[in-house]
């Protein structure tokens, strides 16, 4: 419950500030351009997850963290869906650690920290800071026409797949976990 308040003021701050930088005549640099929300599936973000073989992982974590009903919710979310490979690079134990219900908190600081509100595609998504619902930011970088993610601690994620359509949102798969800061 706390997660959901949390998520939908950052929902609607976010949007704020969305709709006060593209009224605004400045020309600093932007992260996002406002976000396109055309839903063409009826599946959720976290059906789209459970249907993909390579999002078991994930979905076990989104579960254990209690985050499958927030994440079904209504959003628009965006979200960087690290692969099962992504996990699987993961130091030895680390996933086995995180999925223990004593380790809780931390997971969920993990999974929210690749969820941004609103529905964010390929083509909205521009390089400078992103602001995550678990609060912090990671920078997304452009090069070669491709995008990356450096994360709080200084890891990099490719952004494989883009614009996966969900009925709450968008899914970009990635190839690394991203890690906040603290």
């Amino acid at each position: 419950m706390k997660f959901r308040k949390a998520a939908f003021a950052l929902s609607l701050a976010t949007a704020g500030l969305l709709i006060a930088a593209c009224s605004s005549n400045s020309t600093s640099s932007t992260t996002t351009s406002a976000p396109t929300t055309a839903a063409t599936s009826s599946k959720t973000i976290v059906q789209i997850a459970e249907s993909n073989p390579e999002f078991s992982t994930l979905v076990a974590a989104v579960k254990a963290a209690g985050l499958a009903g927030t994440l079904s919710g209504t959003g628009p979310y965006t979200v960087f869906a690290p692969t099962n490979a992504a996990f699987a690079a993961l130091p030895a134990g680390t996933v086995t650690t995180l999925l223990q219900p004593q380790n809780k908190a931390e997971l969920t600081k993990i999974l929210t920290y690749h969820v941004v509100p609103g529905a964010l595609m390929a083509k909205d998504i521009m390089p400078g800071k992103v602001t995550t619902v678990e609060g912090s930011t990671f920078t997304v970088n452009s090069s070669d026409g491709s995008l990356t993610i450096t994360d709080g601690k200084g890891g990099t994620a490719k952004i494989i797949k883009t614009d996966i359509v969900a009925s709450n949102g968008v899914i970009h798969v990635i190839n690394a976990v991203l890690q906040p800061a603290s």
